[in-house]
């Protein structure tokens, strides 16, 4: 009778732990390519605690906020907050949640000024290009203002521009170029390469503050005052941040909402899976570790394949870090 009783229990935990590991995850993914990095080390981290991870679902962000709630996906990378939480349903937080940080405050954006026009005209602020002299300086066509590297039509940075040309008084003092923003950047990379100043706009992580480093090339410079559209307004106070490398002054005014990069998954999924939750909780990278693997991206290394070895080669370089989170993952 206990012989049997055993056998009975020692089948049960032998099916426990196979159901365990034969578990399917579903990741989402970001529509963004800077942002498929991070995903495809965290799916190579979960292969590597023994499950089988589907190719990520790219997702529209609000689309993927709904699926994860509902289970439809189980995590993402890709979540930016407080930037994303308003495109989260009502009943977000009562089914998913926001794990670790991939890059706490690495999702910046804001104005940046070639480093020597800085130290050349000090300029602290958009505000200084009222200011003739430094208007002439980055005139590019001759009409009198000076020519911004912009957001085209329909990115959100576009609207948060436009709203900055108008409440800091600047249509007059500014021209904010919203052509290809990849063919914009190229014809900046080209001024610099050439000793003339740029003025641009752009965000983190970005292969633009690789190529032209925040400190050394560029400087982060301030918006007048913090006057947030509607849509920033639950983010104000994040409006202002401190200790950004490169940035003209500590804290510094952005006029962008500063958000922290995280891993959202469903509640359900993480609770049945202690290892996976574990291992999101301990991942992290620097921004510019990022920063180098878009720039390879923008490169033309793009492909499957130059991710998953961009993948190996950071795991390589990382190894010993790599293997702690690991192990700590497998020890829960």
């Amino acid at each position: 009778m206990f012989k049997n009783s055993l056998v009975v229990l020692l089948l049960l935990a032998s099916f426990s732990c196979k159901k365990q590991d034969n578990t399917v995850i579903k990741p989402g993914r970001a529509t963004w390519n800077t942002g498929y990095f991070q995903e495809a080390l965290i799916r190579k981290g979960l292969e590597e605690l023994g499950y089988k991870v589907k190719a990520p679902k790219d997702l529209q962000n609000p689309i993927f906020y709904k699926s994860v709630a509902l289970g439809d996906v189980d995590y993402w990378a890709n979540g930016w907050f407080p930037n994303h939480n308003s495109q989260t349903p009502k009943d977000f937080s009562e089914k998913a949640q926001t794990v670790g940080y991939v890059v706490k405050a690495g999702g910046l954006q804001g104005y940046l000024v070639s480093k020597s026009a800085v130290e050349k005209y000090n300029i602290k602020s958009l505000e200084d290009f009222k200011r003739a002299e430094v208007k002439k300086a980055f005139d590019q066509n001759g009409d009198g203002k000076a020519d911004l590297t912009a957001c085209p039509p329909g990115w959100g940075c576009e609207k948060v521009i436009s709203h900055h040309m108008k409440v800091y008084g600047l249509d007059g003092h500014i021209n904010a170029n919203k052509a290809s923003y990849e063919a914009g950047m190229a014809s900046a990379l080209g001024r610099h390469s050439e000793g003339k100043p740029i003025f641009f706009y752009t965000w983190a992580p970005n292969w633009t503050i690789f190529k032209l480093k925040p400190g050394q090339d560029v400087m982060w410079i301030n918006v007048p005052e913090i006057k947030p559209t509607e849509g920033q307004m639950p983010g104000k106070d994040r409006m202002q941040v401190s200790g950004i490398k490169g940035a003209v002054s500590n804290p510094i005014k952005l006029g962008f909402v500063v958000s922290d990069i995280q891993v959202v998954a469903n509640k359900s999924f993480l609770s049945k899976n202690p290892k996976v939750k574990k291992f999101m909780e301990l991942f992290n990278l620097p921004l510019q570790d990022i920063n180098e693997q878009n720039t390879k991206m923008n490169e033309g290394e793009k492909s499957k394949e130059d991710i998953q070895k961009h993948v190996m080669s950071w795991i390589k370089k990382n190894q010993s870090t790599w293997s702690s989170w690991i192990e700590s993952a497998k020890a829960i």
